[in-house]
């Protein structure tokens, strides 16, 4: 036997007469795993994670959204230097006058036509009366000198008619002269020779005076169509006093050039204005996009391709729009004061260029989201279109 099963029957411990007996001893034999067994058996191994394989795994599904987002970007050219743009209508008095009566209030929309202000009219409605007094007054004088030329066109024809008589009679009085002197001396007295020479130098005489007559009446002619040139010079003048002091008098009721909204209103009731001062201004409903893309940006670009405008103010609606057209030159070029690049001191920096861009639809039908002149927007350019 060996030593194990020595000890089992050697019986209970020495160390206490009281202790039980061991298993062992009460029932027997106990099989103990060999100590080689023991020391074999050890903690389960933790599963560890392939970390290669994720990183790996990682890496490809970073290359395919890139290549995918790349593939999505490179078809699109977007900007957040852009602004919303529109005409902006200044109105101002055209005559200095007082504010009689203010008719509109800030932000309110107008209609093209409709009365904005009024001033008081009463010098301009004075200056009209006095205008028309005038044109009427020219008006007497150039029917006086109308009047003038007719008289003196009679005296012409009647001075014709005199000088034709005495024509006539000088053509007669010739005859009987010649008739006379060529005449038998014998048959001829002194006396009717005398008389047929006093005859002819009369009627000579006459014509001469019927010619001066003729010369002095077309003289009077001429004075008197100059007379009514004059007038009528007068009242074209009067004419143009009296339109003017009408334009003037219109002038007092300041209307809406245009449909739009009125914004910096700068005007009341009593106030004196004058043509130097700005009393409001008018935005129209129509807009436009001004974005300034980077000169990079534009080999791709071209007139007519489609835009999606983000709007700042509403980013939960967005809007679409063309390119319409391409300035030619970058906005440096034409600022007040261009860079001046011949010093020496150059550093290259991308240039931005403006691009216009119209919307698709009348934006501004939507009272719900106005765009105004000066709102931020980003618009984005589709440069590819794929087929």
């Amino acid at each position: 036997m060996d030593a194990n099963q020595d000890q089992v029957e050697a019986g209970p411990s020495t160390t206490g007469g009281n202790a039980h007996p061991s298993p062992a001893a009460a029932g027997g034999r106990v099989a103990h795993a060999p100590a080689a067994d023991m020391s074999r058996r050890q903690a389960p191994k933790k599963s560890r994670p392939p970390v290669l394989r994720i990183f790996l795994a990682v890496l490809v599904v970073l290359a395919i959204a890139g290549t995918v987002y790349w593939l999505q970007v490179r078809d699109f050219e977007d900007t957040d230097d852009a602004f919303v743009d529109g005409h902006v209508i200044p109105i101002s008095p055209q005559v200095p006058a007082e504010v009689a009566d203010v008719k509109v209030e800030d932000n309110k929309f107008v209609s093209k036509g409709q009365v904005l202000v009024t001033l008081d009219p009463s010098d301009y409605q004075a200056a009209l009366e006095q205008a028309q007094g005038a044109e009427a007054s020219v008006q007497g004088r150039l029917a006086e000198a109308q009047t003038g030329v007719a008289t003196a066109q009679s005296a012409v024809d009647e001075a014709k008619a005199e000088l034709d008589v005495a024509q006539v009679a000088l053509d007669n009085a010739d005859r009987e002269l010649k008739r006379y002197q060529g005449l038998d001396e014998r048959a001829k007295s002194q006396q009717q020779l005398d008389n047929a020479t006093y005859a002819q130098k009369t009627s000579a005489a006459q014509v001469a005076q019927a010619k001066a007559r003729l010369a002095t009446a077309q003289a009077r002619v001429a004075s008197a169509n100059a007379s009514v040139t004059a007038a009528n010079g007068d009242l074209q003048k009067a004419k143009a006093d009296t339109r003017r002091a009408e334009i003037n008098l219109g002038y007092c009721t300041i209307k809406a050039p245009s449909d739009g909204w009125v914004t910096t209103k700068n005007v009341e009731a009593g106030m004196y204005v004058t043509p130097a001062s700005q009393l409001f201004a008018i935005v129209p409903k129509d807009v436009w996009v001004i974005a300034n893309f980077k000169e990079t940006q534009l080999d791709l670009m071209r007139k007519g391709q489609t835009v999606t405008i983000h709007v700042d103010a509403y980013p939960d609606h967005d809007f679409r729009g063309t390119v319409d057209s391409i300035q030619a030159g970058t906005g440096s070029r034409f600022s007040v004061i261009p860079s001046e690049n011949a010093t020496g001191n150059f550093v290259k920096v991308v240039q931005r260029v403006p691009v216009k861009i119209t919307f698709d639809e009348d934006v501004n039908a939507d009272t719900d989201h106005v765009l105004s002149p000066g709102m931020s927007v980003e618009p984005t350019i589709r440069v590819r279109n794929r087929s």
